[in-house]
């Protein structure tokens, strides 16, 4: 149970422009607020919801990721980013660095911070939004919602990228034109197929042919 009563309900904390095209999983905010204990979860509370910042139809890609950074200091309510003060990239968003300058150059990262993305149009979604630390467990309610999210999305003409199994879960209600698949960019994946797969130039061809501005994936 959430033990501080006087945290924002997650309802709350929801930008007002998506209360609407995910009324049906709403309850699942009520839910999810009585259930989780925020003061041994992360991310941080008022960052739970920080990749619905923004205008829905705005929304060109959504990446789709798993779970947040079991870690106080790495987890920012953006799928695969970490806060600018964080010297060490983790891992899984190196290689995805990697693959982005090899796949369409530019200048190469310096911190993790993709807050530049979402800016863009790049909604940065994991399947679950918070994790337990004691146990690193995510509350399977999350799943509901963030598949609500999925659907809205779809139906609204966005890109979807689905890295790993979990990810791909969701990818079938996204038109097969509008998905872009691969393995999972962590170290134990990311030599077995993630590697090569060119999925950010791929974003911005289909970007290109629906009129609309593409990504500039790394920092100018």
């Amino acid at each position: 149970m959430k033990v501080i009563d006087f945290l924002p309900v997650l309802k709350e904390l929801l930008d007002t422009r998506w209360h609407k095209l995910l009324e049906p999983s709403l309850h699942l905010l009520d839910e999810l607020d009585l259930a989780l204990d925020f003061t041994t979860s992360v991310p941080r509370v008022e960052n739970i919801l920080k990749a619905f910042n923004c205008d829905p139809s705005a929304v060109k890609v959504v990446i789709f990721g798993q779970d947040p950074y079991p870690n106080q200091d790495h987890a920012m309510g953006l799928a695969f980013s970490v806060p600018s003060k964080v010297k060490k990239i983790p891992p899984s968003l190196k290689n995805i660095f990697i693959e982005i300058l090899s796949d369409v150059g530019g200048i190469p990262p310096s911190d993790g911070d993709l807050q530049y993305l979402a800016e863009q149009g790049v909604m940065l979604l994991n399947r679950g939004l918070t994790i337990n630390l004691p146990d690193k467990k995510v509350n399977l309610l999350w799943y509901g919602f963030t598949e609500q999210v999925s659907r809205v999305m779809a139906d609204a003409g966005a890109i979807g990228i689905f890295w790993g199994n979990q990810a791909q879960e969701l990818a079938h209600y996204f038109p097969k034109d509008k998905q872009i698949l691969s393995v999972h960019p962590s170290p134990l994946s990311a030599y077995r197929g993630f590697f090569g797969s060119k999925p950010f130039s791929a974003v911005n061809r289909i970007l290109e042919s629906e009129n609309k501005s593409i990504i500039k994936w790394t920092k100018q």
